[in-house]
C-alpha cells in the first residue's frame, strides 16, 4: 500500500496499551453515567457516547505520547494549511511516517463519520489511490494517515464490539486497509511484509480482499466545514 513498512512504526506495545486503555475508558464511561447521571435510558445512552469518546480520546493521546508519538505542531497537517481539531500523533523519524488518529465506527468495518480533522488527515493518502497527477501539484509521497478504529457493542453498555486499524482513501469513500486488532497484532508478531499497492476493503470476516473494480480518482477539494464527531455540516 505504501512504499515503506508503516506497520512497524505502530509498535506492538503501543497497540496493546491502546487496547487496554480504550476498553478501560469505555467501561469507565458506562459506569460513570449509570451511577451518577440520573438520566433516563435515552439521555443516558447519548451522554455515555459523548463521554466515552472524550475519555477514550484522552487515553489515546496519553498512551501515544508514552510510546514516542509526537502531537502535530499547531494542529495543522504537515506540509499543508489544513487544520485539525483532534489529537493526531506522528510516529516516524525524518523519513516517511504515520499520522495516527482515533475514530469511532458506527459498527464494525464501517467508515467513521466524516469531520474536518479526518477529511484533512486523509489528504495524506492521495498517493495510495490511483490517480493522474498531470501537473505535479498533488501531495508527494511521505506520511500516511492511519486510524485506530473502535466500534461499541450495541447490546452491552461499557463493551466494545471491535477494535481495528484502518486507512481511508483520500476522497473518504472506502477503506484502503482494514484489519481487526488481533490480525494486525498477529501480522506484527510474524514480521509481515508491507501491504501491496492494491485497493482493498474488509470482508464480513474482517480479512482484506482485493477490490474487483477501482473508480477513477478525483483529487479532493477543500474539505467542507464539518463539526468534529457530529459529522454535520
Amino acid at each position: 500500500m505504501a512504499d515503506f513498512d508503516w506497520k512497524h512504526l505502530l509498535k506492538r506495545g503501543l497497540i496493546l496499551a491502546l487496547e487496554d486503555r480504550t476498553r478501560a475508558e469505555t467501561l469507565k464511561a458506562s459506569l460513570l453515567v449509570r451511577d451518577h447521571a440520573g438520566l433516563d435510558k435515552k439521555r443516558a445512552r447519548e451522554l455515555e457516547g459523548q463521554a466515552r469518546f472524550r475519555m477514550v480520546e484522552q487515553g489515546f493521546e496519553e498512551v501515544c505520547v508514552l510510546f514516542g508519538g509526537q502531537p502535530l505542531v499547531g494542529g495543522v497537517i504537515p506540509n499543508s494549511s489544513l487544520k485539525i481539531f483532534q489529537p493526531f500523533m506522528r510516529f516516524g523519524g525524518d523519513g516517511p511516517g504515520v499520522i495516527f488518529g482515533l475514530a469511532a465506527m458506527p459498527e464494525r468495518s464501517k467508515l467513521p463519520n466524516k469531520n474536518r480533522s479526518r477529511l484533512a488527515g486523509v489528504t495524506l493518502n492521495f498517493n495510495l489511490t490511483p490517480s493522474f497527477d498531470f501537473d505535479g501539484s498533488g501531495p508527494k509521497p511521505g506520511d500516511i494517515f492511519v486510524l485506530f478504529l473502535v466500534a461499541r457493542d450495541r447490546e452491552q453498555s461499557g463493551k466494545l464490539d471491535e477494535i481495528a486499524i484502518g486507512v481511508i482513501d483520500a476522497i473518504y469513500e472506502q477503506f484502503l486497509f482494514y484489519e481487526r486488532l488481533d490480525k494486525f497484532l498477529a501480522d506484527d508478531a510474524d514480521a509481515a511484509e508491507p501491504v501491496p499497492a492494491s485497493i482493498v476493503s474488509p470482508s464480513e470476516t474482517g480479512l482484506v480482499r482485493l477490490k474487483a473494480k477501482v473508480k477513477p480518482f478525483v483529487p479532493p477539494e477543500s474539505p467542507p466545514e464539518v463539526d468534529d464527531e457530529t459529522g454535520k455540516a
